[in-house]
């Protein structure tokens, strides 16, 4: 069965409120912009390589952040294959039987939006592995949170030899990093890792009584709160072990710049998301997100504060 380590670039909406979404059957995270995959030979080493351009739809201006990061322009866009084509293309290079190989979740939860916003088959997709948790799992790492490509090429002393935040680039470096993990045991019990992470209690943290999250993450500096908060306000959260994207309430505020927000994955159950707002020496404004597993003194806590009469009488002047 030949492995495929694939990477996507996305486009997103210039604000989260645009008009956009009117017209799309589902809140679309981000519009595929380049297709980048590595094939593994044997020994489980970078092999054959597949690199396409697509043309969106409907985010048809980069965003701002997103040329930042990849130096797409709108002229590059204009240039790419349609998203069907492209799928096609990609697919026939892939062959039959395939298991695909993504560094996170999110790069499955893009490619499964864009088929169907352009009313394509996802049956193809079947299973994606998480290599983060595999990652985590062979380096005996017990935190659980997720770790950034560059923190594993850096673990194994890979040098940074093709363009970040290019698709193709990056599905190379994470074939690399897959080059140096013992993959036929991380692959072997990777079914039993995912059922493990559904299931396991959440413990303490170590030095206090408080549940651990699964997750913990800080976004990318924003100029102001209000780009901040639009940003990571709107954000969607997606299931740690699936992959899909949770039904969130609307955030709460804690007081200090804190929110909370409860979300549910049909599969999985509950978790309660955090952010906590902070200004940066720099002047710039980050966002610290916590996902963690909610039980039942967790979600009973979340509806009694988003209950409680002050924050009734407040709710119109909050932020949420």
């Amino acid at each position: 069965m030949p492995y495929i380590v694939i990477d996507l670039e996305w486009n997103q909406a210039m604000s989260a409120k645009s008009s956009v979404f009117n017209h799309l059957p589902i809140h679309l995270r981000g519009e595929i912009i380049q297709i980048g995959a590595v094939k593994l030979n044997d020994d489980c080493t970078p092999g054959e390589e597949f690199q396409c351009d697509v043309s969106p739809v409907w985010f048809r201006k980069m965003h701002y952040k997103v040329k930042k990061l990849t130096g797409f322009d709108n002229d590059r866009l204009a240039h790419g294959l349609p998203f069907p084509k492209a799928l096609e293309q990609f697919l026939a290079w892939c062959g039959p039987d395939c298991t695909f190989m993504t560094w996170g979740y999110d790069d499955s939860g893009i490619m499964e939006q864009n088929c169907i916003i352009h009313d394509l088959d996802i049956d193809w997709m079947g299973q994606w592995i998480n290599l983060q948790l595999v990652y985590n799992m062979l380096t005996e790492d017990e935190d659980r949170n997720q770790k950034s490509l560059e923190t594993a090429m850096e673990h194994f002393g890979i040098e940074q030899t093709r363009v970040a935040h290019d698709a193709l680039g990056d599905a190379y470096n994470t074939a690399l990093v897959c080059s140096r993990l013992d993959l036929t045991r991380g692959l072997a019990n990777y079914d039993q890792l995912v059922h493990q992470l559904s299931r396991k209690p959440q413990g303490g943290d170590g030095g206090g009584s408080g549940p651990k999250p699964l997750e913990h993450s800080v976004s990318a500096a924003y100029p102001t709160r209000e780009a901040l908060w639009e940003a990571a306000g709107e954000s969607q959260a997606v299931c740690p072990v699936c992959g899909m994207v949770l039904e969130r309430t609307r955030w709460i505020s804690q007081g200090d710049q804190r929110y909370m927000s409860l979300a549910q994955c049909p599969e999985h159950g509950a978790y309660l998301c955090r952010i906590r707002l902070r200004h940066g020496e720099d002047g710039s404004w980050y966002a610290n997100r916590l996902l963690y597993q909610a039980d039942e003194e967790m979600v009973a806590a979340f509806h009694a504060h988003r209950s409680h009469p002050r924050r009734r009488r407040r709710r119109g002047k909050s932020t949420t």
